[in-house]
């Protein structure tokens, strides 16, 4: 299993010499099995760049999972090039929750005067299911899905293949149990004994104060659930929009260091645009 990451930024994209580590385009993580079947969660500002790369590789079947409709996670979509051509293949997943379906969410920030182009004008041939209590087995991987806790709800993913598991909790808080949420010891089980654990890991204790029920979590608690959970490695994802390089660098310094008063050989780094991780 490959997991690569296209955008790790929240809320909204940035730019300037200070967000040239982690990056500045806002959720989109893309997943390769095996067989080279092609996931592709979340569509951030993100997913521009990887359609491109998707259009270079002459790739045109993908299955898509959405975490929720946020704007950040799905602003990318009508910049996404493969859905411009009749070729196309997409499966899509995601939980509509306060949406109608999960083709309206995706369809209306296509709507005018939204965008110049239509969403019924999109070439792609796009079949959508429901992925509330999801288990889905695509060849050789195996999706399962637990609820986020999150303003308007969500959806979090863990991905296994081979006795390898990589799993996704982007826009999750911690701290506070938001409705349709889960409790920490829910979020601990599903992550248990995972090889890759991606976390929201937005804010330090300073802004938590200020944002709880935001529907984010800080870094020392993401580093809590990947420890009390046995991961193998953690990566802090969902950067502020005002989180320089420095800032992140000065998170994942305090939990190595954390790391390292446990005696716990548990990896610890920030996701970083265009990393590419191997399980």
């Amino acid at each position: 299993m490959i997991v690569r990451c296209w955008g790790a930024r929240g809320s909204i994209p940035v730019s300037g010499r200070q967000y040239l580590k982690y990056g500045g385009d806002t959720p989109c993580i893309e997943i390769r099995t095996k067989n080279d079947d092609i996931i592709i969660v979340d569509a951030g500002s993100g997913i521009r760049r990887l359609g491109n790369w998707l259009m270079d590789e002459k790739k045109r079947d993908f299955t898509m999972f959405f975490t929720h409709g946020h704007w950040d996670h799905i602003m990318g979509f009508p910049f996404f090039k493969p859905i411009y051509f009749k070729n196309t293949k997409i499966t899509m997943f995601g939980c509509p929750f306060t949406q109608i379906s999960v083709k309206y969410a995706i369809s209306v920030i296509m709507a005018a005067p939204n965008f110049p182009v239509n969403f019924d004008d999109i070439k792609a041939n796009i079949t959508y299911h429901e992925s509330c209590g999801l288990e889905y087995v695509m060849n050789s991987m195996t999706i399962t899905s637990i609820p986020l806790s999150h303003p308007n709800q969500g959806v979090g993913y863990k991905f296994s293949e081979d006795g390898k598991s990589f799993v996704f909790l982007t826009d999750n808080e911690l701290g506070y149990r938001h409705h349709g949420g889960m409790d920490f010891g829910d979020y601990r089980e599903f992550s248990a004994n995972a090889d890759l654990l991606i976390h929201d890991a937005e804010y330090d204790d300073g802004d938590y104060k200020k944002k709880k029920t935001w529907g984010h979590s800080t870094y020392g608690e993401a580093l809590r659930l990947a420890q009390e959970a046995g991961v193998k490695r953690l990566g802090l994802y969902h950067h502020n929009q005002e989180r320089s390089d420095r800032q992140v660098d000065a998170f994942v310094r305090d939990c190595k260091k954390t790391l390292r008063r446990s005696r716990s050989a548990m990896q610890c780094f920030a996701v970083r645009q265009d990393m590419e991780i191997e399980l």
